[in-house]
C-alpha cells in the first residue's frame, strides 16, 4: 500500500455541518481563517499539520499568517471542533483533523521515518483502566509508530528481499 493509499483510509464524513454555523453555535467570531481551517478539516482525509494547514490556505488565495492560523487552530481544539495529535520523531509536529459529530475515536499511525500521520479506522482505542480515587479521565490517545509501507520498503532495500 502506498503513502496515498493508506491516507485515503479515514474519508472525511459524507455530512459536515457549515463551518461557519459551527463556529457561531461555539460563540465565537466568524472570522475568514476559522471557517476556512474548519472546511479544509473537515474535508481531509487524513490529520494535517500546521504547514499543510497553511499551504491550503494560501493555494485557496486566503491570506493568513502562522499566529493567526496557530490561534484559529487553537481555538477550534478549545471548542472541540477539532483535535490535536502529538508529532514525534524527527518530526514533531502537531496534526490536526475535525471531532467528529457521532463521537467517533480511532487510532493513528505514525510514520517515524516521514511524518505522516494516517487514520487507523478500524482500530478504535478501548481505554480500560483503573484511575485512583478522585481522578477523572478527559481522553486518550493511541498514536502507533513505525514505518509507512515506502518508508519500510526503501529501508529494506533490495538487499533484504529473500533468495529463493
Amino acid at each position: 500500500m502506498t503513502q496515498t493509499e493508506a491516507r485515503h483510509m479515514h474519508p472525511a464524513p459524507a455530512e459536515t455541518a457549515d463551518a461557519r454555523a459551527l463556529i457561531t453555535a461555539r460563540g465565537g467570531r466568524v472570522t475568514r481563517t476559522r471557517v476556512a481551517v474548519l472546511e479544509i478539516l473537515q474535508a481531509s482525509d487524513h490529520p494535517m499539520s500546521h504547514d499543510e494547514l497553511g499551504a491550503e490556505l494560501a493555494a485557496a488565495d486566503i491570506a493568513h499568517d502562522r499566529v493567526t492560523l496557530y490561534r484559529a487552530l487553537d481555538w477550534l481544539v478549545e471548542q472541540g471542533l477539532a483535535r490535536r495529535i502529538a508529532g514525534s520523531g524527527s518530526d514533531r509536529a502537531w496534526r490536526f483533523e475535525m471531532v467528529r459529530a457521532d463521537g467517533h475515536r480511532h487510532a493513528h499511525f505514525h510514520c517515524d521515518r516521514c511524518g505522516q500521520v494516517i487514520c487507523l479506522e478500524g482500530l478504535e482505542p478501548a481505554v480500560a483502566v483503573a484511575l485512583p480515587t478522585g481522578f477523572q479521565l478527559d481522553r486518550a490517545e493511541l498514536v502507533l509508530h513505525g514505518a509507512c509501507p515506502d518508508c519500510g520498503a526503501q529501508r529494506a532495500g533490495p538487499a533484504a528481499t529473500p533468495q529463493g
